[in-house]
């Protein structure tokens, strides 16, 4: 993942700055773009790492976004100066590959967890992303139990501080190997951890490589699905025409389940001007 200088000459300009700069954080400055927002919208920021972390969270002001995902505890008191929620906490997991299936990274895992637990939710924060690992040969139903076995030992403090456990789910085409790759498996995980705390973050986007049939996985599934992830199929790109999802269509069956979580663009733009990509794509999901 990748991650201005104002000179004034007098006191007065000096102030006068300030004024300009506190107004245009706190009111879009796109008159153009307005939102419905009956989805909570977010974004991935690396997908936009071109733009240094402050310079986007200043972006998102402008444009009247909230919140953002994959953000670490390093970089929560910027948020909390741009007054962005994040709504997707990274910084407890070892690696996509390591994960919860492995028992020999349960020691490790285990005490990231712990500790940072408490953090989100002192933060304000609620939502925390953790992996399955890669299976490296493992049976599935032996990394299920594995993952319930590490789970189990921080559901109780997350319960306890309101933070919610998000396993992705992958495909693997992308990340091959990888053993959370199915929402059944993944649902069948939450079946077996038995909490409202620990949840699914559905990747529209791997889930549409790996199985299809998008809304329909939402129908069924939406008691464990607790955050979403939006990009074009094929190619992670913009969710425009030139894909093979209508998303239009998949906010409204997400809205109809009663969801009221956050949706996060992580689409990787082929167009020059990325920021209008980036709004073109929260209006095609503010149904």
């Amino acid at each position: 993942m990748k991650r201005r200088n104002f000179i004034s000459t007098s006191a007065v300009g000096a102030a006068a700055m300030i004024t300009t700069k506190s107004i245009a954080q706190s009111k879009p400055m796109d008159k153009d773009f307005t939102l419905k927002n009956n989805i909570n919208h977010s974004v991935c920021q690396w997908c936009f790492a071109d733009y240094p972390l402050e310079e986007f969270l200043k972006i998102l002001n402008g444009l009247g976004i909230t919140a953002i995902d994959l953000i670490g505890p390093k970089d929560w008191p910027l948020l909390k100066k741009y007054d962005i929620h994040c709504s997707m906490c990274n910084g407890a997991e070892i690696s996509l590959t390591e994960g919860w299936n492995d028992p020999k990274y349960h020691e490790t895992l285990i005490k990231n967890y712990t500790e940072i637990i408490p953090k989100v939710a002192d933060a304000g924060y609620t939502n925390l992303i953790c992996f399955s690992g890669n299976r490296r040969g493992m049976n599935d139903y032996v990394g299920l139990q594995n993952c319930v076995d590490g789970l189990s030992k921080i559901m109780p403090l997350a319960e306890k501080h309101g933070v919610v456990i998000q396993m992705e789910l992958f495909n693997q085409v992308n990340h091959p190997d990888y053993m959370c790759d199915s929402s059944i498996w993944g649902v069948e995980l939450c079946k077996h951890l038995g909490s409202d705390n620990f949840k699914l973050l559905f990747d529209i986007y791997h889930m549409q490589i790996q199985e299809g049939d998008i809304i329909r996985s939402i129908q069924n599934y939406y008691p464990y699905f607790g955050h979403y992830h939006t990009a074009g199929v094929p190619g992670r790109n913009e969710i425009d025409e030139t894909q093979e999802l209508y998303y239009p269509a998949i906010m409204k069956a997400i809205l109809e389940t009663g969801y009221t979580g956050y949706v996060a663009q992580e689409f990787l733009t082929t167009w020059e001007d990325k920021i209008e990509a980036l709004k073109d794509g929260f209006t095609r999901c503010d149904v």
